[in-house]
């Protein structure tokens, strides 16, 4: 941050909020839509902040602090523009219930630094930053090329391959787990996000592999790979402390009676059956939702290495300069993305572009 924003930052008064932590301002400024989001981005850049979304009318960024060498977001500041009515919304990232006055700083810092970015601006620069930004919208310095990388051989969508492969993951981790729980000391929290790494990273190949990147059905087969990590996982638990222990064999569904009657015990309370259930409702959601976060990006991921930067690049310009999804396949198809399978792999990849967006935004 420059150091005169600095010197100004120690001198804004902080409002103070609880149950709600963020703050909102507004000011008005002369500017055109147009040159509004390239000086926000100015702005932003004098801030230090990290520029994550914008559209014509919005800026979103988000302000981050390194600790031990690690870098954490602490607020999301969001300005909207709307017919010279400027809206700045701070909001925090953690977890935490009352605003200590660091939204307020955000948001009055912001338009403090917005204003001085602004009065850099003669009228002639402003009218050269409107044509500049047009001309950066409209992408028109964009030379369309006369070739493109020609695609890959078509690699068929095995939902099969995808499916075995989350058996296999689920059983696996479950009898990790399973051993990890009757050895060892059991972590509530702790291994839920290890499993649901494990499953993002193993399963990261199986869709390479299986080439399918259908998010709807990804969705449904993690959800059945959490529930059958943990209920395997209860199954080997039976099967370890019965080998282990020379009991009379029972079965599963006594084993599962038996951990419900116990209970479950946190240092010397007994939660009883309620608590036992509540942490397996805990399992199941904290592991799907770690999961299922890391998937989708290893899916966009996926989805945009398919696709050569040019091709990306070609479709998005003639999407922007009008044409229909049927006129661009059709300027797809002249350049040798002749089949519908490669095709369609690129308005994936163009989707995933934005997938990759919104995941940063998310809070």
């Amino acid at each position: 941050m420059e150091e005169n924003l600095k010197i100004y930052e120690k001198t804004i008064k902080k409002k103070h909020s609880f149950a709600s932590p963020k703050f909102t301002e507004e000011f008005r400024t002369a500017l055109s839509k147009t040159v509004f989001i390239p000086i926000a981005e100015k702005t932003i850049s004098k801030l230090d902040w990290d520029i994550v979304y914008k559209n014509e009318n919005s800026i979103e960024a988000k302000r981050k602090v390194s600790s031990f060498g690690l870098d954490q977001y602490t607020e999301t500041v969001t300005i909207t523009y709307n017919h010279g009515n400027v809206e700045v919304k701070s909001e925090s990232l953690g977890s935490e219930i009352w605003d200590n006055g660091r939204n307020s700083k955000r948001a009055r810092l912001f338009i403090y630094a917005f204003k001085e970015t602004e009065a850099e601006f003669d009228k002639e620069a402003l009218n050269e930053l409107e044509r500049e930004t047009e001309k950066k919208n409209n992408w028109d310095d964009y030379i369309v090329p006369e070739d493109l990388p020609q695609p890959n051989e078509v690699k068929k969508k095995n939902f099969s391959i995808l499916l075995i492969g989350g058996l296999f993951i689920s059983l696996l981790l479950g009898f990790i787990v399973a051993e990890l729980s009757v050895h060892f000391i059991y972590f509530i929290g702790v291994y839920e996000v290890l499993v649901g790494i494990a499953i993002s990273l193993l399963l990261k190949h199986v869709i390479k592999l299986s080439n399918f990147t259908e998010i709807p059905k990804i969705q449904y087969l993690l959800m059945g790979m959490v529930f059958l990590t943990y209920l395997s996982n209860q199954y080997f638990q039976m099967e370890i402390i019965l080998s282990e222990n020379n009991y009379e064999r029972i079965s599963f569904f006594e084993f599962l009676k038996i951990r419900l009657e116990e209970g479950l015990t946190i240092k010397t309370l007994n939660t009883g059956w309620i608590g036992m259930i509540i942490s397996w409702i805990l399992q199941l959601v904290l592991t799907y939702y770690v999961a299922f976060l890391r998937v989708l990006s290893v899916v966009t991921t996926y989805q945009l290495e398919r696709i050569p930067v040019e091709v990306l690049d070609f479709s998005t310009y003639h999407f922007i300069k009008g044409k229909s999804e049927v006129e661009v396949r059709n300027e797809l198809s002249q350049k040798g993305w002749a089949t519908i399978e490669n095709q369609d792999e690129v308005f994936e990849a163009l989707g995933a572009v934005y997938g990759k967006i919104e995941l940063i935004r998310l809070k």
